[in-house]
């Protein structure tokens, strides 16, 4: 069933996103330093060879123009926090060394994995369906032993800041929320720009992040054959897993039915969205809400992109252009997010990933806070996959990644807030170097 994937050592380290619980110390974070000690005592493994503390985090120079406007912690990351982290010798990874890049496994991280096949989700048996909502459940309920969430009560003021315990999943609700607050620059929000979407790195972005938590769920449930699997929703009328068989049928006031999986899940960061605040409710139940969704519900979208839309959208061949935004016009970045008419490359509108959103409604339509509905894991999943064709089909290459000046999205700036340092242009690789396919379903 699973097939072996090429995997080119130069590439992506195993995954792991801000912020590192030994690197929350209140002395680590006043010595700028993330290199915490592996299981021989040493700094990144230093005495094993697995790795050294080195200076300097990322790959671009802050130019004088920028440092004036830093005043948002992500804003060149991770610059804000650390100046010296881990780097890892070999096919060692992570904050400490102490994991082995995509693709590899054994002690001494030599020793080559399979590929996983992410599949579409109607193609999985009733068991294997069960697996995936127990290990969902069972990620939405552990907390994380390794990653801690960021919370404040004020953006200006440093000293509000606190990290606060999470689950698993919560990580990586909080992951998509964090990298969608507003961008502040000079005292100022800017609502027009985020790290996650409006630019090149939306596509690379969204794929990290699925990475992330899909390789957390294998490591806590110790299946490494597990997979996302995907929702194809192309052409439906009506969401037709929105059912309590698979992702939750939704009550008469929206909220997901008492005999669904999810139908107590509770969503991180919801409840206040103020700009100048991150995740105010975290640590506090009673004040997130509940998990809702109704699809159809939204009279401007009234149903999901089609067959149609999504072969026109694979036509634009630049994956990205001036003005590299969401104005961007034959791009297949803009069109794939669902700023442009897919038929005409130009014409702005509502479409494809960004319908889908509103289209489902609820949590998933609150866009920051939408990865808390595990639909949000399938739909971006076939978004991935629908990439992953296009890159397969015009030979893309990160040599395809644009220059561009937007904060966060240029090609050697790194993907927000992963850490360590992932730089954006590398995800125009195959999904095969991060130790996935997909597999095909309706003729694609």
């Amino acid at each position: 069933m699973f097939t072996l994937c090429t995997f080119f050592a130069l590439f992506l380290s195993a995954v792991y996103c801000q912020f590192p619980r030994l690197c929350t110390t209140r002395s680590a974070l006043r010595s700028k330093t993330c290199c915490p000690p592996w299981k021989d005592r040493s700094p990144c493994g230093s005495r094993s060879g697995r790795g050294q503390c080195r200076e300097g985090v990322v790959f671009t120079p802050l130019d004088a123009s920028r440092a004036r406007q830093f005043y948002d912690d992500r804003l060149d990351w991770p610059r804000f926090y650390y100046d010296r982290t881990c780097e890892c010798f070999g096919n060692y990874s992570g904050f400490n060394c102490g994991r082995c890049k995509y693709g590899y496994y054994g002690d001494k991280c030599d020793r080559e994995k399979k590929c996983v096949v992410r599949r579409e989700i109607r193609q999985l048996s009733f068991l294997e369906r069960k697996r995936f909502f127990s290990y969902l459940a069972l990620a939405k309920t552990t907390k994380s032993a390794d990653f801690v969430i960021l919370s404040t009560g004020d953006r200006h003021l440093r000293d509000t800041y606190r990290f606060v315990d999470a689950t698993i999943y919560d990580v990586f609700a909080w992951i998509h929320y964090y990298s969608m607050k507003p961008i502040l620059l000079n005292s100022t929000f800017d609502f027009s720009r985020n790290y996650a979407h409006k630019g090149p790195a939306f596509l690379g972005w969204h794929r990290l992040g699925l990475v992330f938590i899909e390789g957390e769920i294998q490591r806590l449930t110790g299946d490494e054959d597990f997979a996302i699997p995907y929702y194809d929703w192309r052409g439906e009328k009506n969401c037709s897993i929105c059912t309590n068989e698979f992702l939750g049928a939704s009550n008469a006031q929206g909220f997901l039915d008492n005999d669904s999986h999810f139908a107590f899940w509770k969503s991180i960061c919801s409840g206040f969205n103020y700009p100048d605040a991150y995740c105010q409710t975290a640590g506090d139940q009673c004040q997130m809400e509940r998990l809702h969704r109704k699809p159809g519900s939204d009279p401007q979208f009234k149903s999901l992109p089609t067959f149609q839309d999504v072969e026109d959208t694979l036509k634009w061949t630049d994956f990205d252009r001036f003005p590299y935004n969401a104005s961007a016009q034959r791009s297949f970045r803009n069109t794939l997010e669902g700023f442009l008419r897919p038929s005409d490359g130009t014409t702005l509108e509502r479409n494809m990933h960004n319908t889908v959103h509103f289209y489902l409604g609820g949590t998933m339509a609150q866009v920051p806070i939408s990865a808390n509905d595990p639909m949000f894991l399938l739909h971006h999943c076939f978004i991935d996959k629908i990439y992953q064709v296009w890159q397969q089909k015009y030979n893309a290459t990160p040599a395809d990644y644009p220059e561009n000046d937007e904060p966060g999205q240029g090609p050697d700036e790194c993907t927000t807030p992963y850490f360590p340092c992932y730089r954006n242009k590398d995800f125009l690789s195959s999904s095969t170097e991060l130790g996935y396919m997909y597999s095909e379903y309706q003729g694609m």
